[in-house]
């Protein structure tokens, strides 16, 4: 199917299905309108034969010779009166019995002391009614004729409307469809001689601030950021690549010179022990792979609630401690706060967990007492949580670099690492629109300012 004859089904189908709804709009507000007038209508005449009947102005005899006589030329309303529980005082004519009322219907009557219903094609109310410090159950029943009446030309109208509406608006989508790609045409045959072997060329971009030097526009912006995404995947592969290799290597060679000959036992579990190490650091990397990926997802696909930041950091604790028996992670809490909300902030809680577990377990790696201490409090907006240790902290070079995928700084070689936790982390905490801050000096320690926006200040 061609783009013009797409979208003149499209403009069509978008444009006839507003303006059939307008219809039906129109018809179901009318509808509406003739139904609400007719309960009022069904209300005044019953509480107009209530009053005649309670009264003793006019016999029940003569009211019910009066309806019978009616009915044959006009749409009656059939009114019937009870008293509580379940006494009928008066009905128009029990014979018909339009809205066949029942105990329960008296008491729902009485409890809500007004209803309204339709009993088949009638229409029908039930209403409490007081005469002289009495209350007494009335119920009303009639078919709006001289209303269906009306509504009958209107639908008729509305539907040679849409007919001619429909055809009108086909006619125009088709103009306006050619009519508009004409243009388009160029843009698309410049648009094809451009292929991933020559993903730097560009549309020409005139001076004219129309809408087509716009789309030239934006088709550029959108090469621009193909042509990144390209050089990142290619730099991504490349760093996976070279980061599997390794330990992907050194677990193969272990494994054939395990085979190579029967060994002692105690070489046998030396080999294993290596074996599951490298396995371990493959699973680690992937791990890290899957979670940096997360980290990168749309905001909008990724589900935000409120989350208290202490319950989070508990449980990165227990992670940690768990996966590091030997690791120790000290956690202060800053004076106690009068309001919880000053610790909630919104946010996944998974994906921060996973944050403060990389940045508690970077404090623990790169420091000789394995300790990192965690210290959360509030300021004004914002809720702080700070992850310290007494390692032997960064450089100023290292600092510039370190939320970059897969770098690793000069103290790479203290503790093993594939240089995506600090990225990983950085990309958590943007995607939370917090911030975070680094405080090192060589030798001495370092610390990572985490600051949110608390739910306090949005509320």
């Amino acid at each position: 199917m061609k783009i013009r004859t797409k979208l003149t089904i499209q403009y069509t189908a978008v444009t006839a299905i507003i303006f059939l709804l307008t219809m039906c709009a129109i018809y179901f507000y009318s509808e509406h309108t003739r139904s609400e007038t007719f309960y009022r209508n069904l209300k005044r005449e019953a509480v107009t034969k209530a009053h005649l009947f309670l009264s003793g102005k006019v016999e029940a005899a003569t009211m019910q010779s009066v309806y019978l006589n009616n009915r044959n030329f006009i749409d009656e309303v059939e009114v019937a009166i009870y008293k509580e529980p379940f006494e009928m005082l008066y009905h128009d004519a029990i014979q018909s019995d339009i809205v066949k009322e029942t105990p329960e219907m008296i008491g729902e009557v009485a409890q809500k002391e007004f209803i309204q219903f339709y009993e088949g094609n009638y229409q029908a109310i039930g209403m409490l009614y007081i005469f002289h410090g009495n209350k007494y159950i009335v119920t009303a029943a009639a078919y709006d004729g001289y209303g269906y009446a009306n509504l009958e030309p209107l639908k008729e109208i509305l539907l040679a409307l849409s007919v001619m509406g429909l055809t009108i608006l086909l006619i125009t989508g088709y103009l306006l469809a050619r009519s508009a790609l004409a243009p388009v045409k160029v843009i698309v045959r410049k648009m094809e001689s451009i292929s991933a072997s020559s993903i730097g060329e560009r549309l020409p971009v005139g001076k004219n601030e129309d809408e087509l030097n716009e789309l030239n526009c934006s088709f550029n912006r959108l090469l621009d950021d193909l042509e990144k995404a390209f050089h990142a995947q290619k730099l991504f592969v490349s760093n996976v690549s070279h980061e599997l290799r390794t330990p992907m290597a050194a677990l193969v060679a272990e494994t054939e010179l395990t085979l190579l000959k029967p060994r002692e036992r105690e070489r046998y579990e030396n080999s294993l022990q290596n074996i599951l190490q490298d396995a371990r650091r493959i699973i680690s990397l992937i791990d890290g792979l899957l979670n940096l990926a997360k980290a990168d997802y749309n905001p909008n696909q990724i589900k935000m609630e409120k989350v208290r930041l202490d319950e989070l950091l508990l449980d990165a604790h227990k992670t940690v401690i768990a996966a590091h028996p030997s690791y120790k992670v000290e956690l202060v809490f800053e004076g106690e706060a009068e309001d919880d909300s000053v610790l909630t902030v919104y946010g996944n809680a998974y994906l921060l967990t996973t944050a403060f577990v990389n940045l508690i377990e970077n404090n623990c790696k790169f420091s000789q007492n394995q300790t990192s201490i965690v210290q959360i409090g509030y300021w004004n907006e914002l809720a702080i949580i700070r992850f310290s240790d007494n390692g032997i902290g960064i450089s100023e070079a290292d600092k510039k670099n370190l939320f970059t995928p897969f770098y690793r700084g000069e103290n790479y070689n203290f503790s093993p690492g594939h240089g995506i936790g600090l990225a990983l982390v950085h990309k958590i905490i943007t995607l939370h629109k917090g911030e975070i801050e680094i405080h090192s000096r060589e030798n001495e320690g370092t610390t990572f300012v985490v600051k949110f926006n608390h739910i306090g200040i949005l509320a």
